[in-house]
Parts: structure tokens; C-alpha cells; sequence
């Protein structure tokens, strides 16, 4: 075990002495020590409950004979952080939460590891750690929060976010918007909706880094506290079996997390989120590889934003393993890929068979017949742009209007707000990307706006930040180049013709290329005010299509396709 390397011989005594003090005898030297990475906070709905998830884990890992040792990691909540400098600070932490765990896990040589995540950044940043590891790891997540209820219909964050559009419009009273925000989030747990959190959750079960059920059992169920024993028992087989995390951090897990993520819908940030995962495990992840999974994969769910249905239906249907079921009907989804259980994916979903043809639809009848994520290419985005295309409305899956450009995420929703966006325009938001952020915030608050403000079916946006999972609509964001590396985003003005075509995954600013060179020729980068850790972000950052890592983003070992 590589604990032995504190343990083992009369030079290892005063390391002994040191895990005396933390209760670990001589007679505990045939266990293997477990890292719970704990993500617990007490600023995070979706972390707030995480302590009791690893009690329970850690029940589990010393009944599966292990011994348990807990620490913690950091976590942003999303939605607090969100329109103000802290959104700056939200993506850069996924990478300080990689780090952390690496670093505990290789200063304390422990064993194995099991990751408690939840939440938009940490899931990802946690599963990047144990790639990056390659010790054996299991994950079991917080869970989802409840839907909540109001005048009879089922609410959620998103409505609370869309209500101030309809505030601004005089839609909705101040009283009805204090209604909406005191009912919109009941429970603990991540967001309702298919937002990034839970997005990446599901993923993670389907990559075989989580038991079944861990991307859907609702935060406040009991089933989650039983599954949390449950995998603590199971960390430890995977440390007797060798079994690290690259076992299932393989090419063909992640093709299938692309056919899983096409069609769920997920939110767009699982692009970013996946190739950096990707990366850490050695391996390339390009963004076309992501239109050819929408292209041969069926949207069968479409959960808030996108529809009417919530993480909780999702779950009551049959969960991840039923999607995979139906998936796999269709020959699209790798059933030789192992899992943490021991057995490999098959078996799971073979079991799974989906409850509700509503929630999860059959192949007959998908939501659409292609995925619903989709990677844009143009003379704006050279290098790819991401949009939900589930998201979208048909009647804007194909727009060109006149830009209304922002330098700021402030100014578009000043504009917003006093009602200074003319349908039909094509509004950019711009110097918002990785560098240019810096740590490329989420443009929520404009979007869910306009969406309140039911601007949604008559302006598209475009921006070189990226997208909350709760973002619906024509939205286009993760444009590369970015603004601050003088990308095309850059030049655009006032007026210039933007056309966007979805379904021909394409992205065109209408201007002539002796426009755009002239354009280019007066164009000067703008300093970026970045102290401290966003300065050492804004330095090491790679762009939005290798993943947003820091350091050398020039790919691994392997390059995944669905030909590997």
C-alpha cells in the first residue's frame, strides 16, 4: 500500500506517533487509509448537509475495512457569486480544488480517496484530481434539492432569476417576487434543474466513478445517506483491487458521457468541464467530437431549463442508468466500460429499465433527434463557440440580427433593465472570457433577464464567457479566440450583421475581411486588473476549447474519437 511509506519500518516511528495522535493504532497497519475529500461549507445550499454524507462514508469505509481520514476542500456557490467580482473566482476554483486534493492525497500517502462534491465547480474539479492521481477513488455526491412550490406550480432558482426580468417589465409585483425567492429553494442540495452541478453529477455515474443512482438520489433522501455507506464500503475494494482512476477515465467512458450529455441536454459547461477531465487523464478531447455525439444521439430528456420536468422526476424515472438503458437500445453506449462497482456499465443499466416515458422517452419518440449541446464554427468563433441547443426555441435556432455590443456583463444588464434592447439584435458580451474575465463568469444574469423580460424568442446573445446551466435560449457562449487574445469578438460594432445558424453549426460575422483586418490593425489588448490568484490564473490559463486548464494544454497520450 503506498501508506506503507509512513507506516512501514523503525524510520517510519515518529510518522506512527503522528497517526497515534489521530487514533490509528499499530493494529490498524492491514487497513488501507481512505482520504474523504469532504467539499462541506456553510455557504453552499448544496454542501451545507455534507458533513452527515460523510459520516456515513466513513461508517462505510471502516466497515469495509479501511481507515477513514477526512479533510475538506473549498466551494463556490454559483448563484451568491453570480453578476459581482465573485464570479471571477468561480472556474479558478476548480482548478485550487484539484490542487488541494492532490496535494493531500500525495503529502499524507494515502491509499485511495473518496470525493464528496457538489456543486458547479467542484464536481468537475474533484474528478480532474483523481485523473490527475490516478489513485483508485470512488465519488458520491450531495444530491439534487427539491423542487419548490408556488399558487400549484413547481419552482426552482430559475424562476426566481426570470422574475427579475418580469419585475423590470412590470410584469410581476415586489410582493410576487418575495413570494418567488422564498419558495423557489426548500431543501438542501444543488439546483433542481439539469444545471452544471447536476449535469456533471450524471456524467460522473456514467464515466463508473459512482455508484448507480448517485447523479439523481435527492439530497434530502435517506437512500442518499444509504448510498454514501454504501461507497465508502466500496473505496476500499477498489484500493485491494489497484484499481485507479484512469480505469474508468478511459476513451471509451468519455464517449459515452458525450452520448449521455447529448442526451440529457446538459447544461454547456460540461464541454469545458469534460476536456479538462480529459486532459488530466492523458488524453485529447476535441471540440468537434462533441457535434459528432449530438449528431448520432437522440435528446430522450429534457429537464428544467430546458422543460417542465426536475432532477427529482429524472431520479423517480429510473435515474442515469435508465437513459443509459434506453441509450444502449440503440447501440450507442459502450457496456464493456468498467464501474467502481466491479461489474461493468451493462450490467447497471441492463437493470434499469426507464419508469417514465415521459421523463426519459423512448427512441420512437425523442425530444429531438439529435443532442442537445452543439459546437458553432465561423468567422466570430475561428476556434468553436458552444450553445444548448435543447435550449433554444425553434424559431431562433436560426437568427441574424444587428450586434448590440457590451464590454462588461454591467452594462448589458443596465441595458436590460431599462428596456434599451431592440428585438432582432444580436446582443455581445465580450472580454469575458479566461483571460479577459478574468475566469470566464457566467453571463446568467443577462440571459435569465432577457428571458424574464420575454426577449428570449426575439434577441440571440453571444459572448466569450460561458453560460450558468440555467440558461435558456439563443445563447452562444465560450467563443474562441476571446476578446483579450484579440480574437474576432473583438472587432465586432454596433450594428454589424451577426448571423447564427444552429443547425448548420455555424457562426458569421457579416463583415468583409479587409474590414475586419483594418479592424484588427487599431485594435490594442486592454489591460485586465487581476490581483492575486486571478493574476496567476490570467498567466497559466488556456483557452476555452482546450478546457480553460492551466499550464501546457497541448493534449496527452491519446486523442478520443469515436473511431479509438
Amino acid at each position: 500500500m503506498r501508506s506503507d511509506q509512513i507506516r512501514q519500518g523503525a524510520a517510519r516511528a515518529p510518522h506512527r506517533s503522528l497517526l497515534h495522535a489521530l487514533g490509528v493504532s499499530r493494529g490498524d497497519a492491514d487497513r488501507p487509509l481512505i482520504g474523504v475529500a469532504n467539499s462541506f461549507n456553510e455557504l453552499v445550499p448544496g454542501h451545507m448537509h455534507l458533513r452527515t454524507i460523510a459520516e456515513q462514508v466513513k461508517y462505510g469505509v471502516y466497515q469495509g475495512g479501511g481507515i477513514p481520514l477526512e479533510f475538506n476542500v473549498i466551494g463556490v456557490c454559483d448563484g451568491l457569486a453570480m453578476n459581482h467580482e465573485g464570479m471571477n473566482y468561480s472556474l479558478v476554483s476548480r482548478e485550487v480544488i484539484a490542487d488541494s486534493v492532490e496535494i493531500m492525497a500525495r503529502a499524507h500517502a494515502l491509499d485511495g480517496l473518496v470525493l464528496i462534491p457538489n456543486c458547479d465547480k467542484v464536481v468537475p474539479g474533484m474528478v480532474m484530481a483523481a485523473a490527475r492521481l490516478n489513485l483508485p477513488t470512488v465519488v458520491v455526491c450531495g444530491g439534487p434539492m427539491l423542487a419548490g412550490y408556488r399558487g400549484g406550480k413547481r419552482i426552482e432558482n430559475k424562476d426566481v432569476l426570470e422574475g427579475v426580468g418580469a419585475y423590470y417589465r412590470g410584469k410581476l409585483s415586489a410582493d410576487e417576487l418575495a413570494e418567488l425567492e422564498q419558495a423557489a429553494c426548500p431543501t438542501c442540495g444543488s439546483c433542481a434543474g439539469l444545471f452544471t452541478a447536476n449535469s456533471m453529477s450524471c456524467l460522473t455515474e456514467c464515466l463508473g466513478l459512482a455508484l448507480p443512482g448517485d447523479g439523481t438520489i435527492p439530497a434530502p433522501f435517506s437512500d442518499r445517506l444509504i448510498l454514501a455507506r454504501r461507497t465508502g464500503a466500496q473505496a476500499v475494494e477498489v484500493v485491494r483491487r489497484g484499481w485507479g482512476a484512469r480505469r474508468f477515465l478511459s476513451s471509451a467512458s468519455i464517449r459515452n458521457a458525450l452520448v449521455l450529455d447529448a442526451a440529457l441536454g446538459c447544461s454547456t459547461n460540461t464541454v469545458l468541464h469534460l476536456i479538462a477531465i480529459a486532459h488530466e487523464a492523458g488524453l485529447e478531447l476535441p471540440l468537434d467530437t462533441f457535434n459528432e455525439a449530438s449528431a448520432r444521439t437522440p435528446q430522450l430528456v429534457k429537464l428544467s431549463p430546458s422543460g417542465s420536468w426536475y432532477m427529482e422526476d429524472l431520479h423517480r424515472a429510473g435515474g442515469v442508468m435508465a437513459v443509459l438503458h434506453r441509450l444502449a437500445e440503440a447501440g450507442l453506449i459502450d457496456g464493456g466500460a468498467p464501474t467502481i462497482s466491479g461489474a461493468g456499465l451493462a450490467p447497471q443499466f441492463a437493470a434499469a429499465e426507464p419508469r417514465d416515458n415521459e421523463v426519459i422517452r423512448p427512441l420512437s419518440r425523442p425530444y429531438s433527434a439529435t443532442g442537445g449541446l452543439a459546437v458553432l464554427f465561423g468567422n466570430l468563433a475561428p476556434d468553436g463557440a458552444v450553445v444548448k441547443e435543447g435550449a433554444v426555441l425553434p424559431q431562433m435556432l436560426r437568427h441574424r440580427g444587428p450586434a448590440r455590443v457590451f464590454d462588461d456583463e454591467a452594462s448589458a444588464v443596465a441595458a436590460i433593465a431599462v428596456d434599451a434592447i431592440a428585438p432582432g439584435c444580436v446582443m455581445v458580451i465580450r472580454y469575458v472570457g479566461p483571460k479577459g474575465g478574468p475566469g470566464m463568469p457566467e453571463m446568467l444574469t443577462p440571459t435569465s433577464t432577457l428571458a424574464g423580460a420575454g426577449l428570449d424568442d426575439r434577441v440571440a446573445l453571444v459572448t466569450d464567457g460561458r453560460f450558468s446551466g440555467v440558461t435558456r435560449g439563443a445563447c452562444v457562449g465560450h467563443v474562441v479566440p476571446e476578446a483579450a487574445d484579440g480574437g474576432p469578438i473583438a472587432l465586432v460594432l454596433d450594428g454589424d450583421p451577426i448571423s447564427i445558424d444552429i443547425p448548420g453549426r455555424g457562426l458569421t460575422l457579416e463583415v468583409s475581411e479587409e474590414e475586419l483586418a483594418a479592424r484588427r490593425a487599431a485594435w490594442h489588448r486592454p489591460a485586465v486588473a487581476a490581483p492575486g490568484v486571478l493574476g496567476r490564473y490570467v498567466a497559466m490559463v488556456s483557452a476555452a476549447d482546450r478546457g480553460a486548464v492551466l499550464g501546457d494544454p497541448a493534449g496527452g497520450y491519446g486523442m478520443i474519437s469515436w473511431h479509438s
